[in-house]
């Protein structure tokens, strides 16, 4: 398998653990017998400081033609106040690849990073689908009377059917194809009452065409509960833009942190694009320190999206071993740094697959 993979490592640590990841993806290559062609792009805060340009007049147009995946490392920088950089870019590529469907895996890979008692390995396996380019994210609304105690700030949800209906779909579609068996959608109908209606109704009429799958509706505040008091009952969770967004932040702390935080901005009829979801951390970036462990799972799901998924499923296994053996950041307890996590983690590939290659 020949794939050209875009990569913008982006601002901190984004430049120092991109790398590892590509690393393990080299690894990948080596030992499945595939050829990955990386090409890097200088978007970023280094970029827009220098010339003002942060996503660069036909940059969508090229990503499409040119690219078969997309690797997009943290974006922010304290010397862009705004993050008037960060906002181009990644909005840019969400909103102009339409990449509406936002996957969050949410996995406990070893027992001693859980704060939740009596749960170990097995028991927080759930994926959360977070509608991804709608809902109170698309930058609609205004201010009146600005910097006066008379303020108005108006934040608008803007909900469609095309969009609620596209996502119920993808969520539903994707746990048919990763042999999940139940799906829980989350909105907040009984307080939205326009927007999340909607979200009840398509629910509804998509319910009957998966039989197979069990599905059912929780509100988010009691999804919030439910997740620290029972993880083990969800699958598949999918719900809007900002739910999406916090919900998924809770289930990483359940399972290790940020530093373990995968996902996948997907268009399942384009071109789709893969970021580790912790921030850019300035104080860190060039240290050599940060945990580039969330980057590598990214890695690992860009594998899955390509059809690797015996590729995929190495850079996990690698990434338990790695926490069984302490061979870590310190953040998860080990010692190990940044680039030597990477070194790791594609030794352990090379050595732990090498009759892959013979058969590839």
């Amino acid at each position: 398998m020949k794939k050209r993979i875009a990569v913008i490592p982006g601002d901190g640590i984004g430049l120092d653990v991109t790398p590892e990841a590509l690393k393990v993806l080299r690894a990948i290559a080596e030992t499945g017998g595939h050829e990955f062609v990386f090409t890097e792009f200088d978007w970023g805060a280094e970029r827009y400081l220098a010339t003002g340009v942060s996503l660069p007049e036909g940059a969508l147009d090229d990503l499409r033609r040119s690219y078969d995946v997309v690797f997009l490392g943290a974006l922010g920088d304290p010397r862009v106040p705004d993050m008037k950089h960060a906002t181009d870019i990644l909005f840019g590529l969400r909103f102009g690849l339409e990449l509406y469907a936002n996957i969050r895996p949410v996995k406990l890979l070893a027992p001693q990073l859980t704060p939740l008692r009596d749960r170990g390995v097995g028991d927080l396996d759930f994926v959360v689908v977070r509608e991804n380019t709608e809902g109170l994210y698309v930058h609609m609304g205004g201010n009146f009377k600005k910097d006066t105690k008379d303020e108005v700030a108006i934040q608008e949800d803007v909900n469609t059917y095309k969009g609620v209906e596209r996502i119920i779909r993808f969520a539903f579609e994707y746990a048919r194809a990763h042999g999940r068996k139940q799906l829980l959608m989350s909105d907040k109908s009984n307080a939205l009452t326009y927007g999340h209606d909607l979200w009840q109704r398509v629910f509804a009429e998509l319910q009957p065409q998966y039989p197979e799958i069990e599905s059912r509706h929780l509100y988010v505040d009691n999804l919030a509960f439910q997740l620290i008091k029972n993880p083990t009952q969800f699958d598949v969770i999918v719900t809007c833009n900002m739910f999406g967004d916090i919900i998924s932040d809770l289930g990483a702390a359940l399972v290790g942190g940020l530093g373990l935080a995968a996902s996948g901005n997907v268009n399942p009829d384009g071109l789709s694009m893969f970021e580790p979801v912790h921030g850019s951390a300035p104080k860190y970036a060039g240290k050599n320190v940060a945990n580039p462990m969330a980057a590598i799972l990214t890695a690992g799901m860009l594998l899955d999206h390509l059809g690797l998924q015996q590729e995929a499923e190495w850079v996990e296994q690698a990434a338990r071993a790695s926490m069984e053996t302490g061979n870590t950041a310190r953040d998860l307890g080990g010692s190990l740094k940044t680039s030597e996590v990477g070194d790791w983690m594609a030794d352990y590939i090379t050595a732990q697959y090498p009759a892959k290659t013979a058969r590839s």
